[in-house]
């Protein structure tokens, strides 16, 4: 049987989990088997750039800790896994996306974003979403678009007056 110091050491490992599961907006469960340390490094340089960051845990301490939050993903966590989580969304999930395309031995294998679990093809669906700053720029050109039309209009509204 395992010494108390090593339970409490292990409970302290799930409790620092199910912190990071209810912070973080979006988690993200990949297998990392094939990645050297540098491409490690760089995807966690990557994570960190757009506010998310990644670490390893064995899995059954992340089984226990998703199961204490009733977050059912154990089929997803055979093998080695990583755990990303972030404050945003889509961000981790994007930056996961692009590098499996530069790197083949990541893998993604599920995530759970805003409280719900989502698949592999959930997860790439995800990544197609646009940035925030990418979805403001989009809802800006849309407002000034409107701005700009009733400009005109009451232009041409005016102008029809005066020749009246």
């Amino acid at each position: 049987m395992a010494s108390e110091r090593i339970l409490k050491e292990k409970q302290a490992v799930i409790d620092e989990i199910k912190e990071h599961v209810n912070q973080a907006v979006s988690i993200v469960l990949f297998d990392y088997r094939g990645l050297t340390d540098a491409k490690s490094k760089e995807l966690r340089r990557k994570l960190r750039d757009n506010g998310a960051d990644y670490k390893i845990y064995k899995n059954t301490l992340m089984s226990r800790a998703f199961s204490d939050l009733n977050i059912d993903i154990n089929e997803s966590l055979n093998g080695p896994s990583a755990f990303a989580y972030g404050d945003d969304q889509v961000a981790a999930i994007k930056v996961l996306t692009d590098f499996q395309k530069e790197h083949s031995a990541l893998n993604l294998k599920v995530g759970i974003v805003d409280g719900e679990v989502a698949d592999k093809a959930k997860l790439t669906e995800y990544a197609t979403i646009p940035s925030r700053e990418g979805l403001l720029t989009m809802l800006a050109g849309g407002m000034i678009g409107i701005a700009r039309d009733l400009s005109i209009c009451l232009d041409l509204y005016a102008k029809q007056k005066e020749e009246n």
